[in-house]
């Protein structure tokens, strides 16, 4: 579906020549949700504009679909780019219209019908979930709403490509969970190739298939979002990571521990069906050593799911080793934080 092939984008200053994008290799298959991770200033606000040529390639080739986005100019671009959508983190919507009037727009620049342009309008008010909204101002909306507002504009003619920039970062957590799925949900519907970017691990996790991490222009790792928590290779991947497996204030909790000489501290690493077995309670079951759990999280994924717990072990040498020989038999990665 998108393939883009030794892509780069430089801009030129007064002051300096920025390589925004540097060589991007991708290949993001029909149908997927695919999710690209970045700090500010990583590229990928520029990468997603050269997907549907808002920025030209400095090299490298794009194409979507059948289109060599390359070799498009006037209207067979203009006709590309009604199939590659595109929502942002701040709505962009037309304050002076309703509801139905900021959908309707791209279906009036297209020339469609007014009787065939309401009955579309009708249906994705239903679809995003904005069932007796049609007449409000985007003023009288919440944040949330406005960008259910957004998402059906976006889908008035159809397109095959939704890319979103940043699009629930100006939301508060429970409305970017309702956005996120609504996404999913319409992925699942409507067999729409999604591009998702964002600074949060988090939105990633939620619905991705697969992930793409940026850092300085280049895409540092990818692979599918299961895969990348596993085995975070790259420093920035292994703090993105960090956002969903650490809660606030559980690395305090650990430190404290890590001094405490009468206890091994270990993180145990979950992946899958692991998630779900009692491993705990059989280790204390079976090895004579005392346990103390210190914090622990689970991160469900599309793919499965991913948790890491940290507990403080307490016992002889041989029965600490035994604990660790038990706890790997059973397909859980250990790794010793302290000496004990």
């Amino acid at each position: 579906m998108i393939q883009m092939n030794n892509v780069s984008k430089s801009f030129v200053t007064k002051d300096a020549h920025i390589h925004a994008v540097k060589d991007v290799n991708l290949t993001i298959e029909s149908g997927e949700i695919f999710g690209i991770i970045g700090y500010s200033g990583a590229g990928k606000s520029t990468l997603i504009r050269l997907l549907n040529l808002l920025e030209a390639p400095s090299s490298g080739t794009v194409k979507i679909a059948d289109y060599d986005m390359l070799n498009l100019k006037g209207r067979a671009l203009r006709k590309a780019r009604q199939e590659i959508s595109m929502i942002f983190q701040h709505f962009n919507l037309l304050w002076s219209r309703t509801v139905r009037e900021n959908i309707a727009y791209p279906l009036e620049i297209a020339g469609v019908p007014k009787k065939k342009r309401n009955e579309r309008v009708d249906e994705l008010i239903s679809l995003v979930g904005l069932d007796g909204r049609g007449g409000a101002y985007p003023s009288q909306l919440s944040g949330g709403q406005k960008q259910r507002v957004g998402i059906a504009r976006a889908l008035a003619n159809d397109p095959k490509v939704l890319l979103c920039d940043e699009a629930t970062s100006a939301l508060d957590p429970k409305t970017t969970s309702s956005i996120l799925e609504l996404l999913y949900e319409i992925n699942q519907k409507l067999g729409l190739t999604i591009v998702l970017i964002t600074h949060e691990m988090h939105v990633i996790h939620k619905i991705c298939g697969r992930v793409a991490v940026m850092e300085d222009g280049e895409v540092v790792e990818q692979g599918g979002v299961l895969d990348v928590f596993k085995h975070p290779k790259k420093e920035i991947t292994q703090a993105f990571v960090k956002q969903i497996t650490e809660t606030d204030g559980s690395l305090e909790v650990i430190e404290d521990q890590l001094h405490d000489e009468k206890g091994t501290v270990v993180k145990l690493t979950f992946v899958g069906d692991e998630t779900e077995k009692p491993v705990v309670s059989d280790l204390i079951r079976n090895v004579n050593v005392d346990v103390n759990i210190l914090q622990g999280n689970i991160a469900r994924t599309k793919d499965g799911s991913y948790g890491s717990l940290f507990i403080s072990l307490e016992g002889t040498s041989d029965a600490v080793t035994e604990a660790l020989a038990y706890i790997e038999k059973h397909h859980v990665q250990a790794e010793v934080m302290n000496d004990g």
